[in-house]
């Protein structure tokens, strides 16, 4: 393990996002704020979860884990389809960086945004709703396993991506709908029989499921399931970065 050379990839990595915060740190959550406060209007007083979590409460915790999982991808699939388009992803390869170096760095990187956004996110919700962390090793835990889960899954999405438009495509296809119909602002206890048994097979429930459980009590899952599930994904996505910069795939060519 090349300390110097990983702990040199992750600063820079930092630095760049911390240059631009309006865009990576805030932006984010003021957009959260926004869909809490639409859905406040709307419907906050007419939906509660029992007598002592209102809606306003289980939809936090969702809309926290959202901005995590967007966020954590972003960092990674941006930096790495940013160097790909520009032309100096050689300051990746050139450097005596093995893969483990550089997708430890560029992943936890994308983590440290993850876990920066997801802070910043529930401090500012708790001034509108209030917030008491049910279980500090359940929060800690998810905020982990979803910011590392998704920083992988942005490397190799941006190891993928040739074009900005193929990087936007994974984004708005499939993580950002991801991200929004796993429950973040419902239980899936209230969908049709085959959806909600369909949702016990999709990461993204767990995500939010054990993360709401961390803040606020409350889950619709298995938590012990959803971690171990997590747990594995986490390292088939390292090792599927590892084995993918190692062999150049398509930043070679």
């Amino acid at each position: 393990m090349n300390f110097i050379g990983f702990f040199s990839v992750y600063n820079k990595e930092v630095k760049r996002f911390l240059k631009v915060y309006n865009q990576t740190l805030l932006s984010p959550v003021v957009n959260a704020l926004l869909f809490l406060a639409i859905f406040m209007l709307a419907i906050g007083k007419k939906i509660s979860f029992g007598p002592d979590i209102s809606f306003g409460e289980f939809m936090a915790p969702g809309l926290i884990a959202m901005v995590i999982v967007q966020n954590s991808f972003a960092n990674s699939s941006s930096s790495i389809t940013m160097a790909k388009v520009l032309g100096h992803i050689i300051d990746f390869l050139i450097p005596p960086l093995s893969a483990l170096n550089l997708s430890a760095a560029i992943c936890l990187a994308a983590l440290t945004r993850g876990i920066l956004v997801g802070i910043i996110a529930y401090f500012a919700i708790s001034f509108f709703i209030p917030l008491s962390i049910h279980s500090w090793t359940h929060t800690i835990i998810y905020f982990i396993l979803i910011s590392f889960a998704l920083g992988a899954s942005g490397l190799l999405c941006g190891l993928f991506a040739n074009s900005f438009d193929q990087m936007s495509a994974v984004t708005s296809y499939v993580i950002t709908p991801l991200s929004f119909l796993s429950g973040t602002f419902y239980s899936v206890k209230s969908l049709p029989e085959f959806w909600y048994n369909f949702s016990h097979f999709n990461p993204f429930f767990y995500m939010i499921d054990g993360l709401r459980y961390g803040i606020i009590g409350y889950h619709d899952g298995n938590l012990t399931i959803g971690m171990v599930y997590l747990l594995i994904l986490n390292i088939i996505l390292l090792t599927t970065c590892i084995i993918w910069l190692k062999s150049g795939y398509r930043i070679k060519n």
